[in-house]
């Protein structure tokens, strides 16, 4: 059996051409979000490095973490404490989350609306990149924003004597609005693929 012979397409004309071709505008902003991965990876090191020395017993380094985290007590901190560790450690997975929030901006965005990757195929293969389009991207999205809220949530309470209820109370509202948010986006990409389904 032969293959079948590919459809011919004829050459869009200049206005199509320029404006299809303005998806390129694109590029330098995910160029610029990968500039800034890289900044966050500068931080996480830096970060990572400060609680590996004030381990040691390092004070200068104790207390840039102590500033960076914003924890303040009435008694003076010398050594590293759990509450200390805890926060950082925290800080640190807040930078791993919002750099794979990055990936997911960077590469999906890429793949949906610049260009195709071409990575079909290759070992390192996102799963998820498999079958992403632009409702699958903003479900994943709208996740990953919740996982952010969650840490930054409990970062806040695990340091509350530093925050008024005002704060704590609005930081619960906004991460219970992510929330929903989340549910209402799932929700609605789940009754417009089975419409799409529907019609095919």
């Amino acid at each position: 059996m032969s293959a079948p012979t590919p459809l011919k397409t004829s050459p869009l004309r200049p206005l199509p051409k320029l404006i299809f071709a303005s998806r390129w505008l694109q590029l330098p902003l995910y160029l610029g979000l990968i500039a800034a991965q890289a900044v966050y990876v500068v931080h996480f090191l830096v970060e990572l490095a400060h609680l590996i020395e004030a381990a040691f017993g390092s004070q200068t380094a104790l207390q840039a973490l102590i500033s960076s985290i914003g924890y303040k007590t009435i008694t003076p901190i010398v050594t590293l404490n759990e509450t200390v560790i805890m926060l950082v450690v925290l800080a640190l997975i807040d930078v791993v989350m919002i750099s794979n929030l990055l990936i997911m901006v960077i590469v999906g965005g890429y793949e949906t609306f610049v260009s195709r990757m071409e990575l079909e195929g290759h070992p390192d293969q996102p799963e998820w990149l498999s079958h992403v389009n632009a409702s699958v991207l903003k479900v994943k999205l709208a996740t990953a924003i919740i996982g952010i809220s969650s840490i930054h949530l409990l970062k806040t309470f695990i340091n509350a004597d530093n925050y008024t209820d005002r704060v704590l109370i609005a930081q619960t509202v906004i991460h219970i609005t992510f929330l929903l948010s989340a549910m209402a986006i799932a929700y609605t990409d789940k009754i417009m693929s089975g419409i799409a389904a529907q019609k095919h």
